[in-house]
């Protein structure tokens, strides 16, 4: 059975090791739900999020291979209910002043923003999880979506511990 896993790759902030995480996960024909990668509050690392849809065991067998590559310092998978994890939308959808107010209730009842307006549309921004942004997507259906433009997922942990301190603590041991 295939199912959701969200991974957080810790890797060296080098260029050309989001491509080789990629290829990994393309050479063995799983297909990428979402991808987002950035810098962490360390300069030397950065944190990529992959969700993927993977059955369990071959899931063990990327990550033992993630492992292996030389740019790789720490793979965590995050649960849903362990992690907090948000995607970013940027939706267009056509707000006529016959439905602009309409429209503007919408956003407000999704705690969205609106960061763009002009005579014939609005452009709201919105985060929460994917299920929430669904869910304002579905809302606005009816106003007419113009345009989307979506964030991959961006997860943390939750608690105290940092995957980062972690790493700093495994990397200064062996040094």
């Amino acid at each position: 059975m295939t199912s959701r896993h969200t991974l957080s790759v810790l890797v060296e902030n080098k260029p050309g090791v989001l491509t080789r995480v990629a290829g990994l996960f393309a050479r063995r024909s799983f297909n990428i739900h979402s991808l987002a990668v950035g810098p962490t509050e360390h300069d030397e690392f950065s944190r990529i999020t992959v969700v993927v849809d993977v059955e369990d065991l071959p899931l063990e067998q990327v990550t033992k291979q993630l492992n292996k590559l030389i740019n790789v310092i720490k793979i965590v998978e995050l649960e849903d209910a362990s992690s907090v994890q948000r995607e970013l939308l940027l939706v267009k959808v056509r707000a006529e002043a016959a439905q602009r107010t309409h429209v503007l209730e919408v956003v407000d009842l999704f705690r969205a923003h609106v960061v763009d307006v002009v005579p014939d549309t609005v452009t709201i921004e919105a985060t929460g999880s994917p299920g929430k942004l669904n869910a304002l997507l579905a809302a606005l259906e009816p106003y007419g979506i113009r345009e989307i433009v979506q964030s991959g997922t961006v997860a943390i942990a939750r608690g105290p511990r940092s995957i980062t301190d972690r790493a700093l603590e495994r990397v200064t041991r062996t040094a």
